[in-house]
């Protein structure tokens, strides 16, 4: 490896306009604008619709190397089971850990009915779990059981009445977390035909209601491209970490939470902001020296080099402000009294709070779910959660009562607008209509039912 240079410094505690440029620069960038890969899931999306399980067959084939036919797709009851029996203790305890912990947590998210009621007007929303869902994971090197558990729990807690995972060349640690998580079936396909199959529908693989997960540019590229077939959970971009540290902060520390995601990608974007310049010496010097050291040293590096930084601020109020401009997808916060930032930061995906909580934790055992919004969409997107899982009906109930009190609303509105046929729809209740107007009968003596004169 070449030996690392360093992370770039940007300077913002004066009015250089060329480093404020170079800061809007990172705080504007943003995923999933039309590319190759858009391209390409297009193509691909179109076959699915046309030629169904042959088009995942012959994409899978073509992307892949792996033929297959329809009749392998799903893995069956006993390869789940031989899979799972396969995975060393050690690690199942692990995911058992995991599991538990992202189990309790997203059952504080379950939702109450709410509702309005006002004399004979009762209108509620009603709350009820989406049918079918599909959670994508990545295969091969790239698995990622704890995704696996993010996503899916949520959806079971949510009462999601079949969650179906897909993923290319199924890890057995991944079959056990799709075991733990409560999957109902697992299809071994992956790439952008199996998000085309999941939100059309194949002779052999059902048609879904949202899809949820991360996975490469084109996956990336047909979620965003059947969004509206199904729903699906964001538009994800490469992972991110901003880490606020002042004076007292620890400069291993800073490394390691840098590194642990810039080893993701060489697309990551690990910052650390402060107000301490004298801190900036040893955070490089310690990336540098865990950098020796690290499997993915080569992907860390470049991703320090092209997309890190340390950003160097006034102050404290400084270090906030940077932090809600860049709206990350984690926010780490390595200072003194760290929680009284918490209120001010609006617009991060997670934040961690303190020298004892790694973003690490966050990945795997501490239960929020790890999938967060990236590439700023935190100013306005929330982490994947029960919510994500359900859906809301408006109920409406009205009495003549409740009726007859906003009719003449009604009529004038809809006269407005040029809709006369919704205005006859509420004047006809009253035995009025076509233009004859509820002038009568908004001032008689029937308390509301209607008229027969």
């Amino acid at each position: 490896m070449t030996p690392f240079p360093g992370a770039p410094v940007v300077d913002l505690r004066g009015d250089d306009p060329e480093e404020r440029r170079r800061w809007r620069q990172m705080c504007e960038r943003s995923a999933g604008l039309e590319g190759e890969a858009d391209a390409a899931a297009r193509t691909i999306i179109l076959d699915v619709r046309a030629r169904g399980d042959e088009a995942v067959i012959e994409a899978t084939a073509r992307f892949e190397g792996r033929t297959l036919l329809a009749a392998d797709f799903e893995l069956c009851a006993d390869a789940r089971r031989e899979a799972c029996a396969r995975v060393r203790p050690e690690l199942r305890a692990a995911l058992e850990v995991a599991a538990a912990n992202v189990d309790a947590f997203h059952r504080t998210q379950r939702f109450a009915e709410s509702g309005r009621e006002s004399g004979d007007a009762h209108h509620r929303s009603r709350v009820t779990p989406l049918s079918r869902v599909a959670v994508y994971a990545p295969g091969g090197t790239a698995a990622y059981p704890s995704s696996v558990l993010m996503t899916a729990i949520p959806a079971r807690v949510a009462g999601v009445d079949e969650i179906i995972l897909f993923t290319p060349r199924p890890t057995d640690v991944v079959v056990l977390a799709a075991q733990l998580a409560g999957v109902d079936r697992i299809f071994a396909i992956g790439g952008a035909q199996a998000i085309a199959a999941a939100a059309l529908g194949t002779a052999t693989i059902p048609r879904v209601d949202k899809i949820v997960g991360p996975g490469n540019a084109y996956v990336t590229a047909a979620k965003r491209q059947v969004f509206g077939l199904c729903d699906i959970d964001g538009i994800a971009g490469p992972s991110e970490i901003l880490i606020l540290a002042d004076s007292r902060a620890e400069p291993p520390l800073i490394a390691a939470d840098l590194l642990a995601q810039a080893e993701h990608d060489p697309l990551a974007c690990p910052i650390l902001v402060t107000d301490c310049a004298d801190l900036l010496a040893p955070v490089q010097a310690e990336l540098a020296s865990q950098l020796a050291s690290l499997p993915r040293a080569t992907i860390a590096a470049r991703a320090l080099a092209e997309q890190g930084a340390l950003v160097l601020v006034r102050d404290r109020a400084a270090m906030v402000a940077a932090a809600n401009d860049y709206a990350p997808e984690h926010l780490e916060l390595l200072v003194d009294d760290a929680e009284r930032l918490v209120p001010a930061l609006r617009t991060a995906g997670a934040i961690f709070v303190g020298r004892w909580t790694p973003e690490a934790a966050g990945d795997y055992t501490a239960g929020p779910s790890h999938v967060l919004p990236t590439a700023g969409a935190a100013r306005f997107a929330s982490p994947l959660g029960v919510w994500d899982f359900l859906k809301y009906t408006s109920i409406l109930r009205m009495g003549p009562a409740a009726l007859r009190e906003q009719a003449p609303a009604i009529v004038a509105l809809a006269r407005a607008e040029g809709l006369e046929a919704h205005a006859r729809a509420a004047e006809l209740r009253f035995g009025r209509g076509l233009g004859n107007g509820l002038t009568d009968d908004l001032t008689s003596d029937h308390h509301g039912e209607p008229r027969h004169d």
